[in-house]
């Protein structure tokens, strides 16, 4: 049977053609190149102080729950942590599908890849599926001033060469002019040259004009923050980080915060038995690298060596610490401006990233370190207490005060979520009219979601909760995931590979329980899904197997 815009719908026949019926009890839950104006907001249209709160929305490249809020003790990250100790943190939210555009571009529609036909960095959802609305445009057409800034949108075609300007934007996206030189030779090696390497700290002031894109960016948010506080408009700004995405380019004082006879290996560094070739990635784009290929290793499986192992775990969770210090630049920010009583902060990665679990050094999977997310939201007065005039909520904490004590949430909730979730959901906190639920077929249906509002979840006593079902239970709850495959066994482009290419599709569902995915057959002409051609599947569950290593598909398959 195969299907057109499987969407959710392919959850029934996955089910039915394999076993997992028994186990689900309850139906599925809801460019680079852009140089901002000197003063972009001159010609915005701004209007007056409108009732209502605005939004910052900090999107992190490939960032893992790696976070002290989230029980990473090793990860020094006090200025997240300290926003999350104000908010609400979800401890199980995951993305739609684990790499960059498809994922930016699903959350920011708030439609799945099977509806956006996003799989890869090359189409325009609105040319190639539907004329689909975005989270800031919804914003933009409610009478706010709609700012970009970094990577928000994935530059390039997926996002029509413009960051979706102007649809989404109110004045054209700004872009750190650093940027350019983030794969460039920068990384002075110890033969003292420069070179394209993975692992690559540096002194900020000898890099190409002195800075870093993320600092660049946190600059310009803070600028924009000024600008618009003196006009009294409500504003959606969106700031991008590219840490810890890689090359791990980083100030090298960071480094210090983990020295490498601290840092562990991964709890699971061999490829599971039982795994499916199609299921593995091969991490090319790690291999590209000269400090990478200069180690000689094998294609695909690796393995990297041990001590080259904890060099890249070390620069990963240097490149958060760096990262923890531009966020907390610009949440101090809010204070200053006195923007912290009238301004919800949403913080989420597009996808996560592993760190030599099951072999991998990527992320381009189904599994939970590559879907899972971190996601937390900031609503004033709901979620931590109004400030009074001087206070602070946000200080700027420096990652390197061995004093700072680690922050825990200041809410958890605990149930599955999805990342589709957000356009709903930041609708609601703004007191916006939350879009109607997408129906099966909506390529014609411009504003629409696909998941439903998480503020039910936010355990917030002063919201209004008619439409919750007191009766749901995180039990009842499913997040998928889905990642094409050009092929059965690990090849080149098994990790990207272009629409065209794309012959499997593998198909995820994340309960409390376990995770169950299917590899089936698509055709990427007609975007056809035929689930009864079924080329592996994989099942882990959670309790025994937390660290998905154990597949047991195979096994229990004659026993449905």
């Amino acid at each position: 049977m195969t299907m057109r815009n499987p969407g959710l719908s392919w959850l029934g026949l996955a089910v039915s053609l394999a076993f997992a019926r028994p186990l689900l009890s309850a139906p599925p839950t809801e460019g680079p190149g852009y140089a901002a104006p000197e003063d972009p907001l001159d010609s915005a249209g701004l209007g007056s102080l409108k009732d209502g709160l605005n939004v910052l929305l900090i999107i992190v490249d490939d960032l893992r729950p790696a976070l002290g809020c989230y029980g990473e003790a090793l990860v020094k990250s006090p200025n997240i942590d300290q926003l999350a100790s104000r908010s609400v943190v979800f401890q199980n939210a995951f993305a739609q599908q684990a790499v960059c555009a498809p994922s930016r571009v699903s959350f920011l529609t708030g439609r799945r890849p099977d509806t956006t036909r996003v799989y890869d960095f090359n189409s325009y959802w609105r040319v190639h599926s539907g004329n689909y609305s975005t989270i800031p445009q919804y914003f933009k057409e409610n009478g706010y001033v709609t700012l970009s800034v970094g990577k928000v949108f994935h530059p390039g075609i997926s996002s029509n060469h413009s960051d979706d300007f102007p649809y989404s934007w109110s004045v054209p996206p700004f872009h750190p002019s650093s940027e350019q030189y983030e794969n460039s030779k920068t990384c002075k090696g110890q033969d003292e040259e420069l070179h394209a390497n993975l692992i690559c700290p540096v002194d900020v002031a000898d890099v190409p004009e002195g800075t870093l894109p993320d600092k660049q960016s946190t600059e310009e948010a803070i600028r924009l923050l000024e600008k618009i506080r003196k006009t009294n408009s409500l504003f959606f700004l969106a700031v991008g980080y590219h840490k810890p995405h890689i090359p791990f380019r980083y100030p090298k004082e960071f480094q210090k915060l983990y020295p490498l006879e601290n840092i562990t290996l991964a709890p699971d560094p061999q490829i599971p038995a039982g795994l499916p070739p199609v299921a593995y990635n091969p991490w090319m784009d790690i291999r590209e690298r000269e400090d990478v290929q200069a180690l000689n290793i094998s294609v695909p499986y690796g393995p990297i060596p041990t001590e080259f192992q904890r060099k890249i775990r070390q620069s990963y969770f240097a490149s958060i610490s760096y990262l923890d210090s531009q966020v907390g630049y610009l949440l101090s920010a809010l204070d200053e401006l006195q923007l912290s009583n009238n301004t919800i902060v949403a913080f989420v990665s597009d996808h996560g990233w592993a760190l030599g679990e099951h072999g991998e050094w990527a992320k381009y999977s189904n599994f939970d370190v590559a879907t899972q997310v971190p996601l937390m939201f900031y609503v004033p007065g709901k979620t931590a207490p109004f400030t009074s005039p001087g206070e602070k909520l946000f200080p700027y904490i420096d990652p390197f005060d061995s004093t700072s004590d680690v922050m825990v949430p200041g809410g958890q909730a605990m149930e599955l979520v999805e990342l589709v979730s957000l356009f709903p959901t930041l609708s609601e906190l703004a007191g916006l009219n939350v879009p109607r639920r997408c129906p099966f077929d909506s390529f014609n249906i411009e504003l629409c979601r696909e998941g439903p509002s998480l503020v039910r979840y936010l355990n917030i006593t002063k919201w209004e909760r008619d439409s919750y079902d007191s009766t749901r239970k995180p039990l009842d709850l499913v997040a998928y995931s889905q990642y094409p495959r050009p092929a059965d066994t690990p090849q080149w482009n098994s990790d990207k590979p272009h629409l065209k290419d794309i012959k499997i599709m593998g198909y995820s569902i994340r309960t409390v329980d376990y995770r169950f995915t299917v590899w089936v057959s698509f055709n990427p002409e007609n975007f056809t899904a035929n689930f009864t051609d079924i080329h592996a599947g994989e099942l882990y569950f959670v309790d025994s197997d937390p660290l998905q290593d154990h597949n047991v598909y195979n096994q229990t398959m004659g026993t449905y």
